[in-house]
């Protein structure tokens, strides 16, 4: 079964080929037969009833430095695709939510991966709400004086932008901190948004980990190690990938939310597990398949592509 892919994603011809997710799913299609083309979410447009994107056919190959080439320049009706993956980074804003409901217009001919409604309707910090007992003490506030109560009961936070990524604005504000007020004005000044605080856990300085699931399933998992002095995990922020397998209580909460990511078409999802708990459920542009696959060979891509392409065939 040969399928044409279309891949909305951030500048292809930049990305680390021995870490990035998206190059790894692309390169297993093409491997297995598929046709591959590239835009950037600048180039998805609506025009008089048709999804249109302009960008390139490609073709990939692992070679560091010339790991693409380029067809011409053109433009395609989204709608003659058979699958469309919708995989540009974060942050969450009125562009990445602007670019769901483009998207979601091809449904149900076009296999959208994930499924653009419930990628905006699926935000990683607030899909977790619904799970109030796997997760940490959890508060989503504006209001400072809800924040403020939340760090008397608790003493040692995390706060942070609601829509951020990659570790991006994380702070840390111990028993002893006195940053909290200064950084609820640096926050609101430049956003409307609320803001997420959560208790401390100690336990990531052992490792968060990265839980990867296909179709609800997981499938393994890689510990995000930070560095010494740093709270922050992510890889973006200098964290240290580490081989790890899942433990039982990995399993209770996958178990849990699976159905739920299964059931809304959410195929590829990264959750973030610190010691016993589930800080975040990451749908739109998870990452780590490529750490995985070396650590213990689990072809991660292989596996996504065999739901899609079971998905396409019925």
């Amino acid at each position: 079964m040969a399928l044409k892919v279309a891949l909305q994603m951030d500048p292809i011809a930049s990305v680390n080929i021995d870490a990035d997710s998206t190059f790894r799913i692309a390169l297993e299609a093409q491997n297995r037969g598929h046709s591959l083309f590239f835009y950037t979410p600048d180039r998805l447009s609506f025009v008089e009833g048709r999804v249109i994107a302009r960008g390139h056919a490609i073709e990939l190959r692992r070679e560091k430095g010339n790991h693409v080439t380029f067809g011409p320049e053109t433009e395609v009706d989204l709608a003659g695709f058979d699958v469309v993956w919708l995989r540009q980074d974060p942050p969450f804003d009125m562009g990445y939510i602007t670019s769901t409901h483009l998207l979601e217009l091809l449904q149900p001919k076009v296999l959208v991966v994930n499924d653009p409604f419930w990628v905006r309707n699926f935000p990683e910090k607030l899909l977790v709400l619904r799970f109030p007992d796997l997760t940490p003490p959890t508060a989503i506030a504006r209001d400072l004086e809800t924040i403020r109560a939340f760090k008397a009961r608790h003493g040692d936070i995390i706060l942070k932008p609601l829509y951020g990524n990659g570790g991006a604005g994380v702070f840390r504000l111990d028993e002893n901190d006195r940053n909290l007020s200064s950084l609820y004005e640096l926050f609101t000044s430049m956003s409307r948004e609320p803001m997420i605080v959560q208790k401390f856990l100690p336990a990531v300085a052992q490792g968060d980990k990265r839980v990867i699931l296909v179709n609800g399933e997981p499938v393994g998992a890689i510990n995000r190690v930070p560095q010494a002095g740093e709270t922050r995990s992510n890889m973006h922020a200098g964290g240290r990938p580490e081989q790890v397998g899942l433990t039982p209580r990995d399993l209770e909460i996958c178990a849990r939310i699976g159905p739920t990511l299964r059931d809304n078409g959410q195929i590829f999802v990264g959750i973030d597990v610190i010691g016993d708990w589930l800080t975040e459920i990451n749908v739109t542009s998870p990452t780590g398949i490529q750490e995985l696959e070396r650590f213990d060979g689990t072809n991660t891509a292989e596996k996504i592509w065999q739901v899609i392409e079971a998905k396409r065939a019925g």
